[in-house]
């Protein structure tokens, strides 16, 4: 099956739910590729109205009022994005064709390697008939970047009109589904969170999804995942439906932004070690049980595999490991997420945000306890979200009002779900905590409160910052801004354009000031060795044989993950010059590893 190359050898992966929320319509003419998060369909009313008035487009308001709005605000807005990026497409190409200079400037955002590079270098060196020999040139080899949308699949919360059940379809992640499943988007559904059966059977719903007679896919499928046999067993499910992955994206299970999903301790490097060796079992796995999952639908069967794709993205910030990602491991793209915050071409942050992302130390990020979902969060220190909060604590009113309900996941207190950061919530914990206040110390009182208080409501606090940037009237209570960069953030400290961080990426410029950046493999293992140490210190009631036996699981991962780190740097092929200081780090953090003592059972 023949497709496409891409332009650049990177992408933009999606960040909270603002701020790739028009990425597309900033980077897509560079043939960049990037992801909007599709679950906030309140956000992307407002967008489509803001861009529709912007580029003088035909807008018609969704309201709640109609029956299935939420997939309808999703089709309405990706058709809009759609449009205008092939608009401005367009319009860039007749641009390098009639200016010498914008042309120079783009020739100088393409990977070195990149034959287009090299062809357009080679037109201008001839200088004949330049217009036109440009003009043909693009036509045929320049496309835009991908549109591509990502759904959290556990944000998939049952819809209500007053006390009647909506059906399935109709649930948070569903009508998302069914909005890109409708729009005139040729592109990918990134999922991330997991696996959810019911979602993933809902993809059958829609033809776009099965290969056509030419063996072509109208959209995609893409997983986020963390490791080799969690993929297998997603694509293999998805295969059964005669439904094709086109994409694994692995992604660091800590060394991230947003959540943070931790693996066993597997580290990076050796789950990229799996992939290339075994990309060849997902393929022919996934092939034979969606072959025999069409010849029972009836539908087209394709004689040979589709395109399968590997991306890794967390963490990478150097074009030494951008190079090493792509070479080594053999991978189609390498994801660069949170250095992006700092191109203001590129992502939809607020200025004060952005000045706070740019001051951020590595004490500055953290991993948090701060999302409704349970898991692990990571986040800045000082952003305007955690001021209002810890100001509603000490006024004794904590919680949210919760306007958008895409996290009232708790059936704790009722069918229709609650979200753990909402006042409502809060109150009810805080009632039963205080019945318990004669039976605890006052340090098991005053944690047991943080747990309940530090919640955030991450669906208000994620969508602020375009809001802000566009200068769109904020409603309701005062949440201000929650950002989720991953801990590489603590090595970008200023504002760059995006022609600059381009040339980053492929080593023809630096946009880093600091000298002492870690290893991307390198940090995520003393990422990792802190996640064992709090996890064991964290237990507070009885030590259970599983938990030990999940510690030494942990531990003995970690240490083979080290152990593959030295062979590897020892044979001088990764991705850093400075192999020698890795080797003591490695060794360091080997005895670090084993001087961990796990608990025994009494």
């Amino acid at each position: 099956m023949t497709t496409t190359k891409p332009l650049h050898t990177f992408h933009i992966p999606v960040m909270g739910l603002a701020y790739t929320i028009d990425s597309p319509i900033r980077v897509a003419k560079y043939g960049i590729s990037s992801v909007i998060s599709i679950i906030d369909d309140d956000l992307i009313e407002k967008m489509n109205a803001f861009y529709s008035t912007k580029f003088n487009l035909p807008y018609q308001e969704i309201t709640q009022k109609i029956h299935d709005y939420r997939a309808e605000r999703v089709t309405s807005y990706l058709n809009l994005v759609d449009k205008i990026v092939k608009d401005k497409f367009e319009s860039f190409k007749n641009e390098l064709a009639d200016s010498k200079l914008a042309l120079e400037n783009y020739i100088a955002m393409l990977p070195n390697k990149s034959e287009i590079k090299g062809g357009l270098q080679h037109l201008i060196d001839e200088g004949v008939a330049f217009k036109d020999n440009i003009k043909n040139f693009l036509e045929s080899n320049l496309t835009p970047g991908d549109i591509d949308v990502n759904i959290m699949t556990k944000v998939d919360k049952d819809n209500f009109i007053k006390d009647e059940q909506l059906p399935t379809e109709f649930n948070d992640a569903h009508a998302s589904l069914r909005g890109f499943a409708n729009s005139t988007l040729t592109s990918s559904v990134v999922l991330s969170a997991g696996m959810n059966p019911r979602l993933y059977s809902y993809f059958e719903n829609f033809d776009v999804f099965f290969p056509d007679f030419e063996d072509k896919l109208n959209k995609k499928i893409i997983l986020k995942v963390s490791d080799f046999r969690s993929a297998m067993i997603q694509g293999n499910f998805l295969a059964k439906k005669g439904l094709w992955v086109s994409e694994y994206r692995i992604e660091s299970g800590l060394n991230c932004g947003g959540h943070a999903f931790a693996t066993e301790g597997h580290l990076l490097g050796p789950i990229l070690e799996e992939f290339k060796q075994k990309k060849e079992q997902l393929i022919q796995s996934a092939h034979e049980l969606m072959v025999k999952a069409l010849g029972q639908k009836g539908k087209h069967i394709p004689a040979n595999p589709l395109e399968l794709k590997i991306t890794v993205q967390g963490g990478v910030g150097t074009a030494a490991e951008h190079d090493f990602l792509m070479d080594h491991y053999q991978v189609d793209s390498v994801g660069w997420g949170s250095p992006f915050l700092l191109v203001p071409e590129a992502t939809s942050v607020d200025e004060e945000t952005r000045t706070l992302l740019a001051k951020a130390k590595e004490e500055d990020l953290y991993l948090s306890h701060i999302s409704p979902l349970g898991i692990p969060f990571n986040t800045l220190k000082g952003t305007t979200n955690e001021l209002l909060k810890q100001k509603r604590i000490q006024e004794s009113n904590a919680g949210s009002s919760c306007p958008k309900k895409f996290l009232a996941l708790s059936k704790e207190y009722g069918a229709k779900g609650i979200c753990s950061a909402s006042k409502k919530f809060q109150d009810l914990k805080l009632e039963e905590l205080d019945h318990k206040k004669e039976t605890l110390t006052v340090e098991m009182f005053e944690n047991a409160k943080t747990k309940i208080t530090e919640k955030s409501c991450l669906c208000v606090g994620l969508a602020n910052a375009s809001y802000l940037e566009n200068d769109m009237k904020i409603k309701g209570q005062a949440q201000g801004v929650v950002i989720c960069p991953g801990p590489n953030m603590a090595y970008f400290d200023q504002e760059v354009s995006l022609s600059k961080m381009v040339q980053h990426i492929y080593g023809n410029a630096s946009v880093l000031t600091v000298t002492n950046r870690p290893n991307m493999f390198v940090k995520e293992l003393t990422m990792y060795i802190d996640y064992l140490k709090n996890e064991i210190k964290g237990v507070s009631e009885e030590i259970t044989a599983g938990q030990i036996k999940k510690w030494n699981s942990f531990k003995n991962n970690l240490a083979e993950g080290i152990s593959y780190y030295q062979s590897l740097f020892a044979q001088g092929v990764a991705a850093d010059k400075a192999n020698d200081n890795i080797q003591s780090l490695l060794h360091f953090y080997k005895e670090e590893l084993f001087g961990i003592k796990i608990p025994q059972l009494a």
